[in-house]
Formats: structure tokens, sequence, C-alpha cells
């Protein structure tokens, strides 16, 4: 057992470090399908593909940007941040998030992790100068600037969410840009803050961290914020990836990242979801636990039983996406709720 544990261990680094040669076949990736070039019907949206050219130290980002049609002024803005192993357009069909976005009158930004940067596309969220936000949280940030500058997009209303890897880099970006991001949704996230390295950043995601809560606590000394930030947390019981410790422990960290918020826990409820057979003889349970300000909800933790290092709900002809429930559709419900809050609400 403890050499299958080391042997997985290093498998881990081998995928997480930047330095690790770029296969034709990427490991444990096993796509069923071309992806799609949309998942909306082209009625209903339009999806465009771009460059954009940040500072020379970083290569530029890709990316892909869907508008609902006819595309009126003061758009709220998805930014969607896909996990290793996976590019925007993987993420877009996988997620299946312009569809639900065009039924909201959102738009969605798909960055895209260069290859040049990452041989698996992670972002790297466990790097000192993400944390700092710099790095790929900086190039993000840049990107997302310029889609405000260039689109009829509400500055007020601009949300981040990913999977993973990009779980973890949409978190420090919404904790290193205050201004600008009014809420958060976090698919399958490790722990933000705790480590430093590939080795540091596996240790993270098998057994998170004792500290936490002293990271969310430099985070609000380093980059303070007046609002709240809302953020929504979706994980999974049998995710072996990035194990459920995290999310009881991001959990802790953004109640201390609103502690002024006067947060009032709601009693937890448990939803049955999926069918029943002679293997799951019992439906499983989807288990949420909210948070509010007064009637306003600013905390939202969903624990599905079941469920893997998966997008729920996606698209399952891709990897790293499983059947029900909707992700998609609980983020689009939790970001429709919020704006970005002006200083000292």
């Amino acid at each position: 057992m403890k050499k299958a544990g080391k042997v997985q261990r290093k498998q881990f680094l081998d995928f997480l470090s930047p330095a690790s040669p770029r296969s034709k076949t990427s490991s444990g990736r096993t796509t069923k399908t071309a992806p799609r070039a949309a998942t909306a019907p082209a009625s209903e949206v339009t999806v465009t593909a771009g460059v954009h050219h940040v500072p020379a130290t970083t290569p530029s980002l890709q990316y892909r940007l869907c508008l609902p049609k006819p595309t009126p002024s003061g758009l709220p803005l998805i930014v969607m941040l896909h996990g290793c192993q996976q590019n925007a357009a993987d993420f877009a069909q996988g997620t299946r998030m312009n569809t639900h976005a065009a039924k909201h009158g959102f738009a969605v930004l798909y960055p895209e992790q260069s290859l040049r940067v990452h041989p698996h596309r992670c972002w790297r969220w466990y790097a000192q100068d993400a944390q700092k936000g710099e790095g790929d949280v900086a190039a993000v940030a840049s990107l997302i600037q310029e889609i405000l500058e260039t689109h009829p997009i509400d500055p007020q209303r601009v949300y981040v969410c990913g999977i993973s890897a990009g779980a973890a880099l949409a978190h420090l970006l919404a904790l290193t840009h205050p201004e600008l991001i009014a809420a958060v949704a976090l698919h399958a996230a490790p722990v933000s803050g705790v480590s430093s390295s590939a080795a540091g950043a596996y240790s993270v995601m098998q057994h998170g961290s004792l500290r936490a809560s002293a990271a969310a606590r430099r985070a609000l000394t380093r980059f303070p914020r007046t609002g709240a930030l809302p953020a929504i947390l979706i994980g999974g019981t049998d995710d072996k990836i990035v194990r459920p410790v995290n999310q009881r422990q991001l959990l802790e960290q953004f109640l201390l990242l609103n502690q002024t918020q006067g947060l009032i826990a709601q009693p937890p409820r448990e939803t049955p979801y999926g069918r029943t057979s002679k293997k799951q003889p019992r439906h499983r349970i989807v288990a949420t636990r909210d948070y509010l300000r007064g009637r306003k909800l600013i905390l939202r933790s969903v624990l599905i039983e079941g469920l893997g290092h998966a997008w729920s709900g996606g698209d399952t002809t891709l990897s790293y996406n499983a059947a029900e429930p909707d992700a998609s559709r609980l983020v689009v419900d939790f970001f429709s709720r919020h704006r970005l809050e002006p200083a000292g609400k």
C-alpha cells in the first residue's frame, strides 16, 4: 500500500509540474468525442475566439467569448476557468454553460491556459506569484478588463467560476481583485493560499491544510474587501483527486472572509437525486448548507453524494463530467442573486 501511495504521489507531481514532458496522449484523459463548437443553439448565442496579449513575460491567452443574441447592453459576465487537461472548448461543451447563460442573459468568457505555460494546461494556482495576484491571476484579470472595455458588460456583475485548478485560480482572482469580482463558484476546489509548489499542491488536494484559516486572514489583510464575497462551493463525496476535506476548509475560509457580514447558518437540507437500482437501492443525496445575511444568500455549500472529480450535470461524452445534479444551473442561479457591493455594505 505504501508503494502504491508513493507511485500515485509521483504521478500527481509529474502531472502538476510545469516541467513535465508533454506526451502525445495526456495521461488520465479519455475524451470520447471531439468537442463541439458550442453548447447552445447558434440562433441563441454568438461564440467568438480571440487572443489576449499580456506583458512580454507572460504568453498570450487564447479565449472564447459567448454572447447572447441579440446582445443588449449591461450584460452580466461569467468567467469560466477550466481544469487540467481541458481547454476552453472542452469546458464550454462539458459544462453546457452557454445554454444556461443564453437563457438568463449572461455572457460567458472562457480563458485558456497556454501549453507554453503548462504542458497539461493547469492553471498555476499554487505558485507564489499567483497568491499575490500576479502570474496566471494577473493574466486572467487583464483579459477581463479588456472584455469590459470592448463589450457591453456590466462591471458590477462580473463572476468567476472554475473546476479543480481552475477553481483554485478563480478563488485567488476573487480574493486579489475585490473591486472586480462580484461572486465566485468553486467546483472540486482545493484550499487556497496554503501551498507554493507542486508537492504542496498535492498534499493540499489530498489532505487539506491546518493553515487554511491563517491563509484566509492573510488574504483579508493583504486584499481588504469592504463588502461580502459571495460564494457557492460544489464538490463530491467520492472525489479522490481533491478530497472533500478541502470543501469543509474552504467553507471555513469563506466564513472568515465574510466575518463582518453577520452571517446566520441555516439548517442543513438533504435532497435525493438519481435513479435507484439493485446496485444502488436508495437515492443519493445532495447536502446543502446556506449562510444568510438577513434574507440574502451569501454562502452556499453543496456536497453531492457519489460524485467524483467531475463537473456535475455535465456532458458525459467528455472526461471530467458526470450526470446530474446540474452544477451549471446552480451556479447561474447563485450568480443571478448578486452584484458587486458598494463600499461599506
